[in-house]
Protein backbone atom coordinates (compact mmCIF):
# COMPACT_ATOMS: atom_id res chain seq x y z
CA UNK A 1 0.00 0.00 0.00
CA UNK A 2 1.49 3.29 -0.95
CA UNK A 3 -0.61 6.15 0.86
CA UNK A 4 1.32 8.42 2.41
CA UNK A 5 1.77 11.86 3.91
CA UNK A 6 2.46 12.78 0.63
CA UNK A 7 0.46 11.28 -1.62
CA UNK A 8 -2.99 11.73 0.45
CA UNK A 9 -1.96 15.30 -0.40
CA UNK A 10 -4.80 17.19 -2.91
CA UNK A 11 -3.40 18.49 -5.96
CA UNK A 12 -2.44 22.45 -5.12
CA UNK A 13 -2.26 24.41 -8.38
CA UNK A 14 -0.73 27.61 -6.33
CA UNK A 15 2.23 26.00 -5.55
CA UNK A 16 5.26 26.94 -7.65
CA UNK A 17 9.13 25.14 -7.45
CA UNK A 18 9.91 27.89 -5.11
CA UNK A 19 7.04 26.20 -2.40
CA UNK A 20 8.71 22.44 -2.92
CA UNK A 21 11.87 23.80 -2.11
CA UNK A 22 10.75 25.22 0.69
CA UNK A 23 8.79 22.04 1.28
CA UNK A 24 12.02 20.32 1.26
CA UNK A 25 14.23 22.84 3.08
CA UNK A 26 11.98 22.44 6.17
CA UNK A 27 11.52 19.14 6.26
CA UNK A 28 15.49 18.54 5.73
CA UNK A 29 15.31 20.77 9.47
CA UNK A 30 12.83 18.96 11.13
CA UNK A 31 14.07 15.10 10.29
CA UNK A 32 17.27 16.34 11.29
CA UNK A 33 16.86 18.75 14.32
CA UNK A 34 13.07 17.19 15.98
CA UNK A 35 11.94 14.12 14.71
CA UNK A 36 14.93 11.76 16.47
CA UNK A 37 14.25 14.36 19.70
CA UNK A 38 11.02 14.51 19.74
CA UNK A 39 9.35 11.26 21.85
CA UNK A 40 11.81 12.21 24.55
CA UNK A 41 11.04 15.84 24.19
CA UNK A 42 7.43 14.76 24.75
CA UNK A 43 8.35 12.56 27.59
CA UNK A 44 10.12 15.15 29.31
CA UNK A 45 7.62 17.97 28.95
CA UNK A 46 10.31 20.07 27.39
CA UNK A 47 11.94 22.00 24.44
CA UNK A 48 15.47 22.91 24.65
CA UNK A 49 16.06 26.86 24.36
CA UNK A 50 18.33 25.90 21.47
CA UNK A 51 16.10 25.17 19.15
CA UNK A 52 14.56 28.25 18.61
CA UNK A 53 17.25 30.16 16.92
CA UNK A 54 17.97 26.97 14.90
CA UNK A 55 14.29 27.54 13.39
CA UNK A 56 14.93 31.07 13.37
CA UNK A 57 18.15 30.16 10.98
CA UNK A 58 16.18 27.91 8.72
CA UNK A 59 13.64 31.02 8.29
CA UNK A 60 10.66 29.21 9.82
CA UNK A 61 10.06 31.98 12.52
CA UNK A 62 10.51 34.51 10.69
CA UNK A 63 8.39 33.36 8.06
CA UNK A 64 5.88 36.42 6.81
CA UNK A 65 7.03 39.08 8.72
CA UNK A 66 8.60 42.29 7.54
CA UNK A 67 12.60 42.02 6.72
CA UNK A 68 12.70 45.35 8.50
CA UNK A 69 12.50 43.57 12.21
CA UNK A 70 14.12 40.07 10.92
CA UNK A 71 11.19 38.81 8.91
CA UNK A 72 11.08 36.96 5.46
CA UNK A 73 8.18 37.97 3.40
CA UNK A 74 10.58 38.76 0.27
CA UNK A 75 9.24 35.86 -2.49
CA UNK A 76 6.94 34.13 -0.11
CA UNK A 77 2.69 34.22 0.01
CA UNK A 78 0.59 32.61 2.46
CA UNK A 79 1.19 29.00 1.12
CA UNK A 80 4.45 29.07 2.19
CA UNK A 81 2.51 29.22 5.82
CA UNK A 82 0.71 26.51 5.14
CA UNK A 83 3.46 24.41 3.98
CA UNK A 84 5.07 25.01 7.28
CA UNK A 85 2.07 24.16 9.01
CA UNK A 86 1.92 21.26 7.47
CA UNK A 87 5.51 19.61 8.06
CA UNK A 88 5.65 20.97 11.70
CA UNK A 89 1.96 18.40 11.87
CA UNK A 90 4.40 15.55 10.18
CA UNK A 91 6.15 15.53 14.16
CA UNK A 92 3.05 13.90 15.61
CA UNK A 93 3.60 16.13 18.84
CA UNK A 94 1.28 18.59 18.72
CA UNK A 95 3.29 20.80 22.21
CA UNK A 96 6.29 20.97 19.57
CA UNK A 97 5.28 23.63 16.90
CA UNK A 98 2.48 24.99 19.53
CA UNK A 99 5.08 26.23 21.93
CA UNK A 100 7.87 26.83 18.98
CA UNK A 101 5.68 28.59 17.12
CA UNK A 102 3.50 31.00 19.94
CA UNK A 103 5.06 34.18 18.55
CA UNK A 104 2.66 33.57 15.60
CA UNK A 105 -0.43 34.88 17.96
CA UNK A 106 1.86 36.77 20.51
CA UNK A 107 3.67 39.02 17.89
CA UNK A 108 0.78 39.99 15.07
CA UNK A 109 -0.59 42.56 17.73
CA UNK A 110 2.95 44.15 17.95
CA UNK A 111 3.66 44.20 14.24
CA UNK A 112 -0.20 45.35 13.31
CA UNK A 113 -0.80 47.52 15.82
CA UNK A 114 1.82 48.60 17.91
CA UNK A 115 4.14 51.16 17.90
CA UNK A 116 7.08 51.58 15.72
CA UNK A 117 9.65 51.72 18.70
CA UNK A 118 7.43 48.26 20.04
CA UNK A 119 7.84 46.76 16.83
CA UNK A 120 11.81 47.32 17.13
CA UNK A 121 12.37 46.41 20.70
CA UNK A 122 10.32 43.16 20.63
CA UNK A 123 10.31 41.84 17.07
CA UNK A 124 13.87 41.10 16.11
CA UNK A 125 14.75 39.70 19.21
CA UNK A 126 11.59 36.88 19.09
CA UNK A 127 12.51 36.73 15.13
CA UNK A 128 15.70 35.61 15.94
CA UNK A 129 15.31 32.79 18.45
CA UNK A 130 16.29 34.84 21.05
CA UNK A 131 13.41 36.07 23.25
CA UNK A 132 10.01 35.03 23.16
CA UNK A 133 6.49 36.34 23.12
CA UNK A 134 2.54 34.87 24.03
CA UNK A 135 -0.80 35.84 24.02
CA UNK A 136 -2.70 36.40 27.05
CA UNK A 137 -6.19 36.47 26.78
CA UNK A 138 -8.28 33.00 28.53
CA UNK A 139 -8.53 33.77 31.70
CA UNK A 140 -10.03 31.45 34.82
CA UNK A 141 -13.31 33.02 34.52
CA UNK A 142 -13.68 34.33 30.72
CA UNK A 143 -12.35 31.32 28.32
CA UNK A 144 -14.49 31.72 25.35
CA UNK A 145 -15.84 35.08 26.43
CA UNK A 146 -13.17 37.34 25.92
CA UNK A 147 -15.66 39.97 25.91
CA UNK A 148 -15.84 38.90 29.62
CA UNK A 149 -12.53 39.28 30.89
CA UNK A 150 -11.92 40.80 34.50
CA UNK A 151 -8.33 41.95 34.17
CA UNK A 152 -8.25 45.63 34.91
CA UNK A 153 -5.57 48.10 33.89
CA UNK A 154 -6.29 51.28 35.47
CA UNK A 155 -4.48 55.04 34.17
CA UNK A 156 -2.84 56.12 37.14
CA UNK A 157 -0.50 59.21 35.43
CA UNK A 158 1.72 57.55 32.72
CA UNK A 159 1.55 53.75 34.02
CA UNK A 160 -1.21 51.41 34.08
CA UNK A 161 -1.86 49.36 36.66
CA UNK A 162 -2.36 45.74 35.96
CA UNK A 163 -3.96 43.55 38.16
CA UNK A 164 -6.14 39.57 37.58
CA UNK A 165 -4.73 36.76 35.99
CA UNK A 166 -4.45 34.78 32.77
CA UNK A 167 -4.68 30.62 32.24
CA UNK A 168 -4.22 27.96 29.90
CA UNK A 169 -1.21 30.14 28.10
CA UNK A 170 0.71 28.68 25.93
CA UNK A 171 4.28 29.56 25.98
CA UNK A 172 3.77 31.50 29.52
CA UNK A 173 7.11 30.19 31.51
CA UNK A 174 9.23 31.05 29.18
CA UNK A 175 7.95 34.43 27.53
CA UNK A 176 10.07 37.81 28.22
CA UNK A 177 6.55 39.54 26.80
CA UNK A 178 2.86 38.46 26.59
CA UNK A 179 0.34 41.07 24.71
CA UNK A 180 -2.59 40.95 27.08
CA UNK A 181 -6.22 41.72 27.08
CA UNK A 182 -7.02 44.09 29.80
CA UNK A 183 -10.26 46.02 31.23
CA UNK A 184 -9.86 49.84 30.53
CA UNK A 185 -13.09 50.81 30.07
CA UNK A 186 -16.55 48.83 30.88
CA UNK A 187 -18.21 46.38 30.66
CA UNK A 188 -18.46 43.96 27.20
CA UNK A 189 -15.87 44.73 24.08
CA UNK A 190 -16.02 47.96 24.20
CA UNK A 191 -14.21 48.59 27.45
CA UNK A 192 -11.22 46.26 26.61
CA UNK A 193 -7.44 47.14 25.95
CA UNK A 194 -4.14 45.09 24.74
CA UNK A 195 -0.99 45.86 26.52
CA UNK A 196 2.15 44.38 25.77
CA UNK A 197 3.47 43.59 29.77
CA UNK A 198 7.61 42.61 30.19
CA UNK A 199 7.39 39.66 32.41
CA UNK A 200 10.40 41.20 34.07
CA UNK A 201 7.96 43.78 35.22
CA UNK A 202 7.33 43.98 39.85
CA UNK A 203 4.46 42.40 40.61
CA UNK A 204 3.82 39.52 37.57
CA UNK A 205 4.91 35.94 38.91
CA UNK A 206 3.69 33.13 36.71
CA UNK A 207 3.41 29.04 37.57
CA UNK A 208 3.42 26.01 35.29
CA UNK A 209 0.74 24.26 34.09
CA UNK A 210 2.17 20.53 33.42
CA UNK A 211 -0.66 18.08 34.36
CA UNK A 212 -2.45 18.06 30.55
CA UNK A 213 -3.64 15.39 28.69
CA UNK A 214 -1.84 16.25 25.82
CA UNK A 215 0.58 18.94 24.28
CA UNK A 216 2.96 17.77 27.12
CA UNK A 217 6.10 19.85 25.55
CA UNK A 218 3.83 22.84 25.31
CA UNK A 219 5.29 25.42 27.68
CA UNK A 220 1.66 26.46 29.56
CA UNK A 221 1.23 28.58 32.28
CA UNK A 222 -1.23 30.86 34.48
CA UNK A 223 0.11 34.46 35.00
CA UNK A 224 -0.65 36.37 38.12
CA UNK A 225 -0.41 40.58 37.67
CA UNK A 226 -0.50 41.94 41.29
CA UNK A 227 -0.21 45.98 41.07
CA UNK A 228 1.51 45.46 37.92
CA UNK A 229 2.74 48.87 36.28
CA UNK A 230 3.23 49.19 32.53
CA UNK A 231 3.78 52.71 30.67
CA UNK A 232 1.03 54.13 28.77
CA UNK A 233 3.29 53.50 26.04
CA UNK A 234 3.30 49.58 26.03
CA UNK A 235 -0.76 50.32 24.62
CA UNK A 236 -1.23 48.03 21.77
CA UNK A 237 -3.72 49.81 19.21
CA UNK A 238 -5.49 52.71 20.86
CA UNK A 239 -7.49 52.26 24.25
CA UNK A 240 -10.66 50.34 24.33
CA UNK A 241 -9.99 49.36 21.03
CA UNK A 242 -8.23 45.81 22.22
CA UNK A 243 -11.27 43.28 21.10
CA UNK A 244 -10.34 44.54 17.17
CA UNK A 245 -6.85 44.00 17.90
CA UNK A 246 -8.07 40.29 19.15
CA UNK A 247 -10.25 39.49 16.67
CA UNK A 248 -8.27 40.24 13.52
CA UNK A 249 -5.44 38.02 15.26
CA UNK A 250 -7.86 35.11 15.57
CA UNK A 251 -8.52 34.10 12.14
CA UNK A 252 -4.14 33.39 11.48
CA UNK A 253 -4.47 31.24 14.49
CA UNK A 254 -7.77 29.33 13.00
CA UNK A 255 -6.01 28.76 9.52
CA UNK A 256 -3.19 27.88 11.01
CA UNK A 257 -4.57 25.40 13.65
CA UNK A 258 -6.78 24.30 10.88
CA UNK A 259 -3.79 23.15 8.30
CA UNK A 260 -2.12 21.58 11.35
CA UNK A 261 -5.27 19.39 12.31
CA UNK A 262 -6.01 18.21 8.25
CA UNK A 263 -2.17 17.56 8.30
CA UNK A 264 -2.36 15.18 11.86
CA UNK A 265 -5.25 13.70 10.28
CA UNK A 266 -3.16 12.51 6.94
CA UNK A 267 -0.30 11.42 9.70
CA UNK A 268 -3.14 9.36 11.26
CA UNK A 269 -3.77 8.07 7.48
CA UNK A 270 -0.65 7.16 7.27
CA UNK A 271 -0.10 5.49 9.81
CA UNK A 272 -2.95 3.29 9.54
CA UNK A 273 -2.50 2.96 5.90
CA UNK A 274 1.49 1.04 6.99
CA UNK A 275 0.27 -0.65 9.69
CA UNK A 276 -2.82 -2.26 7.71
CA UNK A 277 0.02 -3.60 5.13
CA UNK A 278 1.88 -5.14 6.96
CA UNK A 279 -0.20 -6.72 10.46
CA UNK A 280 -2.41 -10.19 9.61
CA UNK A 281 -5.04 -11.20 11.14
CA UNK A 282 -7.14 -14.73 10.41
CA UNK A 283 -4.32 -15.06 7.47
CA UNK A 284 -4.81 -11.83 5.88
CA UNK A 285 -3.98 -8.51 5.82
CA UNK A 286 -5.60 -6.08 7.66
CA UNK A 287 -5.80 -4.77 4.55
CA UNK A 288 -7.51 -7.64 2.50
CA UNK A 289 -10.32 -6.98 5.56
CA UNK A 290 -13.20 -5.08 3.56
CA UNK A 291 -14.56 -3.15 7.46
CA UNK A 292 -10.45 -2.31 7.21
CA UNK A 293 -10.41 -0.93 3.39
CA UNK A 294 -14.09 1.05 4.16
CA UNK A 295 -12.17 2.67 7.30
CA UNK A 296 -9.00 4.14 5.32
CA UNK A 297 -11.35 5.46 2.45
CA UNK A 298 -13.64 7.53 4.71
CA UNK A 299 -10.82 8.92 6.33
CA UNK A 300 -8.84 10.02 2.40
CA UNK A 301 -12.68 11.42 1.95
CA UNK A 302 -13.00 13.37 5.20
CA UNK A 303 -9.11 14.48 4.89
CA UNK A 304 -10.25 15.08 1.41
CA UNK A 305 -13.09 17.92 2.23
CA UNK A 306 -11.42 19.18 4.91
CA UNK A 307 -7.68 20.13 2.22
CA UNK A 308 -10.59 21.45 -0.49
CA UNK A 309 -12.69 23.94 2.42
CA UNK A 310 -8.78 24.65 3.52
CA UNK A 311 -7.84 26.29 -0.17
CA UNK A 312 -10.73 27.79 -0.73
CA UNK A 313 -9.86 30.03 2.82
CA UNK A 314 -6.77 30.39 1.71
CA UNK A 315 -7.58 31.66 -1.73
CA UNK A 316 -9.87 34.04 -0.46
CA UNK A 317 -7.48 35.34 2.25
CA UNK A 318 -5.23 35.48 -0.44
CA UNK A 319 -7.74 37.90 -2.19
CA UNK A 320 -8.67 39.76 0.28
CA UNK A 321 -11.64 38.56 0.62
CA UNK A 322 -11.72 36.87 4.09
CA UNK A 323 -15.02 35.21 5.74
CA UNK A 324 -14.73 35.25 9.59
CA UNK A 325 -17.55 32.69 9.62
CA UNK A 326 -16.68 30.37 6.90
CA UNK A 327 -13.14 30.03 8.97
CA UNK A 328 -14.65 29.27 12.08
CA UNK A 329 -16.24 26.90 10.48
CA UNK A 330 -13.20 25.61 8.96
CA UNK A 331 -11.57 25.11 12.33
CA UNK A 332 -14.73 23.12 13.34
CA UNK A 333 -14.52 20.67 9.65
CA UNK A 334 -10.91 20.07 10.39
CA UNK A 335 -11.30 19.06 14.59
CA UNK A 336 -13.86 16.52 13.30
CA UNK A 337 -11.91 15.23 10.78
CA UNK A 338 -8.67 14.89 12.64
CA UNK A 339 -11.31 13.16 15.59
CA UNK A 340 -12.49 10.69 13.25
CA UNK A 341 -8.98 9.75 11.68
CA UNK A 342 -7.22 9.53 15.08
CA UNK A 343 -10.04 7.65 16.02
CA UNK A 344 -10.21 5.39 13.07
CA UNK A 345 -6.35 5.26 12.53
CA UNK A 346 -6.32 3.67 16.81
CA UNK A 347 -8.94 1.28 16.08
CA UNK A 348 -6.62 -0.26 12.93
CA UNK A 349 -3.63 -0.18 15.04
CA UNK A 350 -4.98 -1.83 18.00
CA UNK A 351 -3.26 -2.19 21.02
CA UNK A 352 0.32 -1.06 19.55
CA UNK A 353 -1.65 2.41 19.36
CA UNK A 354 -2.80 2.54 22.36
CA UNK A 355 1.08 2.18 23.66
CA UNK A 356 2.88 5.48 24.28
CA UNK A 357 6.30 5.92 21.21
CA UNK A 358 3.74 6.10 18.23
CA UNK A 359 2.38 9.25 16.68
CA UNK A 360 -0.37 7.88 16.68
CA UNK A 361 -1.15 7.85 20.49
CA UNK A 362 0.13 11.49 20.60
CA UNK A 363 -2.48 13.26 18.00
CA UNK A 364 -5.31 11.26 19.76
CA UNK A 365 -4.43 12.44 22.99
CA UNK A 366 -4.14 16.34 21.73
CA UNK A 367 -7.71 16.06 19.75
CA UNK A 368 -9.65 17.78 22.40
CA UNK A 369 -7.02 20.59 22.58
CA UNK A 370 -7.56 21.08 18.96
CA UNK A 371 -10.97 21.40 19.19
CA UNK A 372 -10.80 23.70 21.97
CA UNK A 373 -8.07 26.03 21.50
CA UNK A 374 -8.42 28.93 19.34
CA UNK A 375 -12.06 28.65 19.79
CA UNK A 376 -14.13 26.10 20.88
CA UNK A 377 -16.20 24.07 17.93
CA UNK A 378 -19.28 25.29 19.72
CA UNK A 379 -18.00 28.89 20.01
CA UNK A 380 -17.15 28.99 16.20
CA UNK A 381 -20.78 27.29 14.77
CA UNK A 382 -21.90 30.22 16.79
CA UNK A 383 -19.93 32.44 15.42
CA UNK A 384 -20.72 31.64 11.81
CA UNK A 385 -24.32 31.22 11.81
CA UNK A 386 -24.33 35.30 13.08
CA UNK A 387 -21.80 36.05 10.50
CA UNK A 388 -24.33 34.67 8.04
CA UNK A 389 -26.87 36.86 9.81
CA UNK A 390 -28.71 34.28 11.38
Amino acid sequence: MSLTFDSARLPNPHLTTEHHAWRQQLRRFIDTEIMPHAEDWDEAGHIPIELWPKAAAVGLLGLGYPEAYGGVTEGTDLWFGWIANEELARIGVGGIPASLMVHGIGLPPVINWGSEAMKQAVAPAVLAGEKHISLGITEPGAGSDVAGLATTAVRDGDEYVINGSKTYITGGMRANWVSTAVRTGGEGAGGVSMLLIPTDAEGFSRTPLTRKQGWWTSDTATLYFDNVRVPVDQLIGEENQGFRVIMTNFNGERMAMAAGMEAQARVCLEEAVAWAGERKTFGRRLADHQVIRHKIAQMKQRINATQAYLRLCYETIAAGTPNPGDIAMLKVQASETLEFCAREAMQILGGIGYMRGNRVERIYREVRVNAIGGGSEEIMRDLAARQYGV
